[in-house]
């Protein structure tokens, strides 16, 4: 089978060789004589995919000691209910930076359950441009500073981070999480879907400082509180065991391909041969994002005309590229380049730009 090169931004591309070792564990894991998805997660077998996965986050990511790595089901879309729910009980407030469509989703939730006060909204330009951290006051005795690192849909990330001083920022990493080192010191908390750098859908990582959980509210039900799923090790419920096993593997595959630092020069690497091919096609493509903040995971770009574009992704999905279709919300195309894409792909998506360029100029 040829497989296809995938630009969708999520779920979205897995490493091959990680689709082959699960298919050839699927039905009898490691000769246990059950799958893995059968298998008790209170099994040897599990419990050592589990706490291999932990610690690996750990150590690939550098997490400081004194946080907790938290795997909860529901993806991140959960925490925008859970994050409130534990940080603005009895009349607490918190900050928001609305920067495109998945923090307002994040805000959307948070208005319902507390006080937000609107740091920064990029709404008046198109959240096309994000404004300088250094610029940013958090308001004094907010919960927390919540921010979306990287915007799937509009193509746009945060290259630095604001000085909140005791107001600790609480981050959704979910398009770019282990993509790139990033200060923990300058963290509460940081949450991630896995289904765009770390595995299959089902599952968000949470990486919470120790003191935030003091912090948590008191009456809150057992599942939603985050103290009961790092007094557990995540495994108070049945956890979320296949993209656990899957985000296992890949997380190896990290750590033997030469870790974080390695990653983060091949997705500048990849980034930059897209936006260089925009940048030269004399606005036959073109970006909308201001070019300090756009993204290394989801590049956006636009062509002249809506039938233009779509003949674009059209002839793309015969060369077997796809997922180029920008979000229904904004139209024009994207290609998603997250860690598991190979820079290969993204050289034959090069190639054919230019190639469609020459064509239709």
């Amino acid at each position: 089978m040829s497989h296809a090169k995938n630009f969708y931004a999520g779920p979205s591309v897995l490493p091959i060789s990680i689709l082959e070792e699960i298919q050839k564990n699927m039905v009898d894991y490691m000769g246990s004589g059950l799958s893995l998805m059968e298998t008790s997660h209170r099994s040897p077998e599990y419990d050592e995919v589990h706490m291999n996965s932990l610690n690996l986050i750990r150590e690939i990511y550098g997490v400081p000691d004194n946080f907790k790595i938290l795997f909860i089901g529901g993806g991140a879309t959960m925490q925008f209910s859970m994050i409130p729910l534990n940080f603005l009980s009895g009349g607490r407030s918190c900050d928001f930076t609305l920067t495109g469509a998945w923090s307002k989703k994040a805000y959307n939730d948070a208005i319902k359950l507390g006080k937000v006060n609107v740091i920064f909204d990029g709404k008046d330009e198109s959240y096309t441009r994000l404004p300088d951290p250094a610029s940013l006051k958090a308001t004094p005795g907010a919960s927390y500073f919540h921010m979306t690192s990287n915007e799937t849909i509009g193509g746009i990330q945060w290259k630095d981070w604001p000085d909140t001083g005791d107001v600790p920022i609480i981050c959704d990493m979910s398009s770019d999480i282990m993509s790139r080192p990033i200060p923990f010191e300058k963290f509460g908390m940081i949450y991630a879907g896995a289904q765009k750098n770390l595995g299959p859908s089902g599952v968000a990582i949470v990486i919470i400082r120790e003191d935030m959980l003091e912090k948590c509210n008191p009456d809150i039900t057992a599942y939603l509180d985050y103290r009961i799923h790092a007094k557990k090790d995540s495994l108070y419920n049945t956890p979320p065991v296949f993209p656990i096993y899957a985000m296992s593997l890949i997380l190896q595959k990290v750590k033997a391909d030469g870790g974080l630092k390695s990653i983060q020069n091949r997705n500048e690497e990849k980034s930059r041969l897209i936006y260089d091919t925009i940048d030269k096609s004399g606005n036959f493509y073109k970006s909308p994002v201001d070019v300090s903040v756009r993204s290394d995971m989801n590049v956006v770009f636009t062509l002249d005309s809506t039938d233009l574009e779509k003949e674009f992704i059209a002839e793309a999905k015969k060369r077997q590229m796809v997922g180029l279709k920008g979000h229904v919300s904004v139209g024009g195309c994207r290609a998603s380049i997250y860690n598991s894409l190979p820079i290969s792909d993204v050289m034959a998506l090069v190639d054919f730009m230019n190639e469609f360029q020459k064509e239709k100029s």
